[in-house]
Order: structure tokens, then sequence, then C-alpha cells
């Protein structure tokens, strides 16, 4: 719960206008455990908003369709009142069709004593197959969001498969990163998550990824305070925070056995949320996006986590940010990592 960063956003008092046509909203891997935990927050609209028609979406593979039916039955029975309607489906034609939303959940999952290399490859596959179907039924303004790891470079290979779909239009998850840092910095500074702004994820959702604070702001006695001189603990902030960050899914999943699901649904929902309806003034999030263009020496053509502000349902990159050497390090060093990945993964492309 901790790594949910919840903070009391306002769901309600978002702008009014006709939004009585719903939208159809995608979601793949629908019968694992994230969705369980994000079907209900998109049904109820606290991520769309309270006066939006959904009609939901729901994708697994031929296998999970029992269980599938089992997940739309419990949708049936929370009578949610925006929910038009929800189609089941292991089609992909059928799943992709005149979208608006597609959040690509479902992945193949890393199995023990599995290459990072075999996973990559296993998932090109999948992604390639994604998005040539997001290319043939999809709305040319689809929002395409990729949860499934490893989501930077599952997020690229869609993109590249759909190619008159916008690239801006995709981005990746590093939402529960950011929400994660927030957390931790909120924790020991005894004050709630709310209270933290403007950390950044930079560079990959993996433990290279470099969580930075040196941007961001915490409200302590109602002043705002950078992070650094808040704490006065810099080894803390170059040290243990940043392993903690990079290394928390495997803590959860060696405390539950299982992977994050309720904080990974709650940092889809921030994520879709804010590409929706905008960032809050004076802040900035962390999402995975193409580098086209960046001002901060990253290459271009990669899928990297940025800061970024919001508007209009369009995301720009936060500028202009001083990078000292310390960070400088560790952000090529995850580019690095993310241009590896993504020479494999064209290299099965090209085959695929």
């Amino acid at each position: 719960i901790r790594d949910c960063g919840f903070f009391p956003k306002d769901n309600m008092g978002f702008e009014k206008d006709d939004k009585s046509e719903p939208i159809r909203v995608l979601v793949t891997g629908a019968a694992g455990q994230i969705a369980y935990s994000l079907l209900y927050s998109i049904g109820n609209g606290s991520v769309f908003g309270k006066d939006q028609p959904i009609i939901l979406v729901l994708l697994d593979i031929t296998p999970m369709m029992g269980v599938l039916d089992g997940v739309l039955m419990e949708l049936q029975d929370c009578a949610l009142p925006l929910l038009k309607d929800v189609i089941a489906t292991d089609k992909e034609e059928v799943a992709f069709k005149d979208l608006d939303v597609a959040i690509l959940v479902g992945s193949m999952p890393r199995r023990e004593g599995m290459e990072r290399k075999d996973l990559l490859k296993a998932n090109v596959k999948i992604f390639k197959s994604q998005g040539t179907a997001l290319e043939k039924y999809a709305k040319k303004s689809v929002k395409v969001i990729v949860v499934g790891n490893p989501a930077n470079t599952n997020c690229l290979t869609a993109s590249k498969s759909a190619p008159s779909i916008p690239k801006e239009n995709f981005s990746c998850l590093t939402r529960l990163d950011h929400n994660r840092a927030k957390s931790q910095i909120a924790l020991k500074l005894g004050v709630t998550a709310d209270d933290v702004k403007n950390v950044i994820i930079w560079g990959n959702h993996s433990s290279t990824q470099y969580p930075d604070v040196n941007h961001a702001k915490v409200k302590l006695q109602g002043k705002e305070v950078g992070v650094y001189e808040a704490l006065k603990d810099d080894s803390w902030l170059k040290g243990e925070f940043i392993t903690t960050v990079q290394q928390r899914g495997a803590a959860v999943i060696k405390a539950r056995k299982l992977s994050s699901a309720m904080s990974a649904a709650k940092a889809i929902s921030d994520h879709v949320r804010d590409i929706w309806f905008g960032t809050p003034e004076g802040e900035f999030v962390s999402m995975g996006v193409i580098s086209d263009g960046n001002s901060y020496g990253i290459p271009d053509d990669l899928l990297y986590s940025f800061p970024v502000v919001i508007k209009n349902k369009t995301w720009k990159f936060v500028e202009g940010l001083p990078i000292n050497d310390f960070s400088r390090e560790k952000m090529d060093l995850t580019a690095k990592e993310l241009a590896e990945e993504k020479e494999t993964a064209f290299e099965f492309l090209s085959s695929a």
C-alpha cells in the first residue's frame, strides 16, 4: 500500500463537457491479477471521470477464457452505471476494434532459468502482433499504455508495428516506480505522499532505472523545500533510496510470493488519468515515451522514462532541468541498457 503513493486527487472536479458517447477501453492480460485490481477503478469512474460511459474490452489468451468469464461475472455484479458494455474475448480483431485507449498489461512473464534475451524474444512476438492489430483495427487517435515487461522495449515494438499511429500516442508505465520513490521520501520525512512532488524516474523500467529527487519538492510546515535540503542525508538519497526503489518489485515478490498488483493497478490509473485530464499546474510525472527531440542527451528512438507535463492529452518533456555528474552517469547507464534491449528485440522483430 505504501507504494501506491496515495494522495487525494479530485476525481469529481473535472470540467464537464458532453461525455455521453462511450469510449472503448481495452485491457489485455485481463484475467491476471493486475487487471483484477485495475478493472474496478476503470469501471467506477476513477480513471476517465464520473460522467464518462465506457465500453470495456477484456483480452486474454484462450486457456484463460474460463477465468475471464469469472471476471466478467464479477464486473456485472459490481453493477457499475458507467459500464455500458463489457466484452471478453481471445481474438485480437475483436479486442482492438475502434479503440480509444489500449492498456497492454498482458505479457510473457519471466520464468525461472529464463534469460532476458528469451523473455525479449517471446514478448517481441506478442507486441508485434498487438501493434499490428492496433494499426489495423484501432482508431488512429488511440492512446496506448504498455505495462507488460520489459515494458519500454515492448512499447517500442508495438509502436514500430503500428506506423500510422503517432509514436507520441505510445507510453509505458514507470509511474509505479515514480510512486514508490515519492512514497519512500514521504515515509522518511513523516509526511504523506501528496506532500512530495516532482520526483523523476529516468530510463528503463528495470533495475537500472534512475530515481532522481534533485528536482523534487516536499511540503514541510506549509512551505515547499527541496528534498535534498529537507532530508539532509545525501548518502541515503544517493544509496539506499535508489536501490530500494530499483529493487522494490523483487522485494514485493519475495514477501508476497506474487508480483505487485494493487500498487501496479493504482499506478496505471494515475498514468492514464493524467493522460486524460492533464497534470496539475507546477507538477510533472514520469512516463516512458519516445526519446526523439529530448534535451537531455538521450539518443533518439528509445522508449525512455522522462519527466513530462500533460495538457490536452498531449505530453511534453520537462525542459531545462540541470543534470549533475552523478545523474548523468546513471541516466546514460540505463540508456545503454535500453539501446541493447532494442537491438536484441529488433533482430527478433525482423525475423518474427
